[in-house]
C-alpha cells in the first residue's frame, strides 16, 4: 500500500501540470494574472489631503526692487524670488486648494482675481504671477501696516487666509516706530505675513520715468522721517527747535530710510498684533509648509487609483517571464567567447 501511494505521487510529480505549478515563469504568469484581475475590480482608495484657500498679495513697491537674493548664482529682486516662490507653491498645492491675487502699493492691495482652483486654473494662474511688475504700482508709498490690515479684510470677505509677501519697510517711516493699532480681532483670520529680503542693508535701484534703471536713491532723495504727526518727545532739544516754524527742528532729518533690509521685528510686530504667523522668505520655495501650518484646515476629499500600479508591475512580470529565455541564451553564448579570449590573453 505504501509503495503504491509513493508511486502514485512520483507519477503526479512527473505530470506536466507539476513541473509547471512549480516553474517560476507559471508564477510570475499567474500572479500578472491575479494583479490584472485585481486592477480590474479593486476601487480608489479615499484619502483626505490638507488643501489652502489663499489671497496672495504681493508688495511691488520700490524697495522690493533691491537684489539680495541669489537665483543660479545671479543677483535676484525681492520681487522676482516672491513670484518664483509663489509660482512654485501653485505648482505644489494639492488639487482641491484655491488661490486669489492682489498687489499691494500705496496703502492698500488691488484685487486681479478671485480664488480660482489651482489645477483647472493653473496655467492662467502660474502665468499671473510670473507677469508681475513694479511698473504695476499706482503709488510711490509703502504704507505697510494700513496694506497688511485691508488685505486681511479682503481675505476674510473672500473667504480665503492672507499671505502677505513684502519686506516691511514702511514709507513714510512710521511716526516714532509705533505700529497703528488694529481694529479687527486679533487670530479671527488666520494667515502667513512674509518678509522678503536680507538682514543687512542694501541700496535700492533708482528708475527714470522710462522705466530704465539709473542709479540708487541716496540720503537726501528718501524722506527719513515722518513730519506729518506730531513731533516726537526730544524735539525741544534738537537745533533749531520752533514750536510754531519748526517743531522737528531747523537741520534736515538724517537716517538709513535709502537702504533696505527686511523689516522683521516691524513685521512680526503686525503678526503678533493680528494673530498671524511669520516667515522670512529664503528662496525661491518652501512657503508651502508653513502656509499649510498657519492656515485654516481645508481637509481636501481625494482618492489614489491602484489600477495604473497593479497593471504596470502585470506589465513587468509578462515582459520579464518573455524575455528571459532569450536573455539567457544570450549570456550562455557570450560565456564561452569570455572564457576563450581569457584563456588568450593568459596564454600571452
Amino acid at each position: 500500500m505504501k509503495r503504491e501511494t509513493e508511486s502514485q505521487q512520483t507519477v503526479l510529480k512527473s505530470l506536466p501540470l507539476g513541473r509547471n505549478l512549480r516553474g517560476r515563469r507559471f508564477q510570475a504568469l499567474a500572479l500578472a494574472l491575479v494583479l490584472v484581475i485585481a486592477a480590474l475590480v479593486v476601487p480608489a482608495l479615499k484619502v483626505t489631503r490638507a488643501g489652502v484657500a489663499v489671497l496672495a498679495v504681493v508688495d511691488i513697491t520700490g524697495s522690493m526692487n533691491v537684489r539680495d537674493y541669489a537665483v543660479d548664482g545671479r543677483p535676484a529682486s525681492r520681487l522676482e524670488t516672491a513670484k518664483a516662490a509663489l509660482r512654485r507653491l501653485v505648482a505644489d498645492l494639492p488639487c482641491g486648494s484655491r488661490v486669489a491675487l492682489a498687489l499691494f502699493t500705496e496703502r492698500k492691495p488691488f484685487l486681479l482675481f478671485e480664488p480660482v482652483e489651482v489645477c483647472a486654473d493653473f496655467a492662467p494662474l502660474d502665468g499671473a504671477l510670473a507677469g508681475l511688475d513694479w511698473r504695476m504700482a499706482w503709488e510711490g508709498d509703502s504704507r505697510i501696516s494700513a496694506g497688511f490690515y485691508r488685505a486681511i479684510e479682503m481675505a476674510a470677505g473672500l473667504g480665503t487666509d492672507p499671505l502677505f509677501v513684502t519686506d516691511g519697510q514702511e514709507t513714510p517711516p512710521l511716526p516714532a516706530g509705533q505700529v497703528p493699532p488694529f481694529e479687527g480681532k486679533p487670530g479671527a483670520v488666520r494667515g502667513l505675513i512674509v518678509g522678503a529680503g536680507a538682514y543687512g542693508l542694501s541700496p535700492i535701484p533708482k528708475f527714470d520715468d522710462r522705466g530704465r534703471e539709473s542709479g540708487f536713491f541716496a540720503e537726501t532723495d528718501v524722506q527719513q522721517e515722518n513730519r506729518f504727526w506730531p513731533p516726537p518727545a526730544d524735539a525741544e532739544s534738537r537745533a533749531g527747535y520752533n514750536p510754531r516754524n519748526a517743531p522737528f527742528g531747523a537741520a534736515a532729518a538724517q537716517g538709513s530710510e535709502h537702504l533696505s533690509s527686511v523689516r522683521e521685528g516691524h513685521l512680526n510686530q503686525l503678526a503678533a498684533v493680528t494673530g498671524l504667523a511669520y516667515a522670512h522668505l529664503d528662496g525661491p520655495g518652501g512657503l508651502d509648509r508653513p502656509l499649510i501650518a498657519a492656515g485654516t484646515p481645508r481637509p481636501l476629499p481625494g482618492r489614489i487609483d491602484l489600477r495604473p500600479a497593479l497593471g504596470a508591475v502585470a506589465l513587468a512580470l509578462v515582459l520579464g517571464t518573455l524575455l528571459a529565455a532569450p536573455l539567457r541564451g544570450l549570456t550562455r553564448r557570450a560565456t564561452p567567447f569570455l572564457f576563450t579570449n581569457r584563456l588568450r590573453f593568459r596564454k600571452a
